[in-house]
């Protein structure tokens, strides 16, 4: 069996599962990116001053050069893999299959399909099954 790698994604979190003949390997990756981080001018005391607002596209490239960080932590699980599955309800699978295509070799196969929020057996049950369909 060649490597093979699975991975349920969005922006707060990454379940990644690894298959191999010895079984799996399920391994968890947190986010730190907040897409609407509370602003220390949201306080109700005081005035409103423009300049103690961060701008908005100052908040924006933060949570972007965030989830870029996310995305390579979880690079760095399935790398080794010549085969990975991401999953995903939002537009985390697509930007995460962005990003990986930049960096994986060109042997490497990667596949998106759209799936919900999902337990960890369920998304353990959809990578083995997508691969032994392939």
């Amino acid at each position: 069996m060649k490597s093979q790698a699975g991975v349920w994604i969005d922006h707060r979190e990454a379940v990644v599962v690894k298959l191999s003949d010895s079984g799996e390997e399920i391994s968890h990756v947190e986010s730190d990116a907040e897409k609407q981080p509370r602003r220390s001018s949201d306080r109700p005391t005081g005035s409103f001053e423009p300049l103690q607002q961060q701008s908005d596209d100052t908040l924006e490239r933060k949570f972007k050069a965030d989830l870029e960080r996310f995305y390579n932590k979880v690079i760095l699980k399935v790398k080794e893999s010549k085969a990975i599955l991401i999953l995903g309800p939002g537009e985390a699978k697509t930007e995460f299959r962005k990003q990986l295509s930049s960096v994986s070799g060109a042997g490497t196969e990667i596949s998106v399909e759209t799936a919900d929020r999902m337990t960890q057996p369920q998304i353990v049950a959809a990578v083995r099954q997508f691969f032994e369909s392939c």
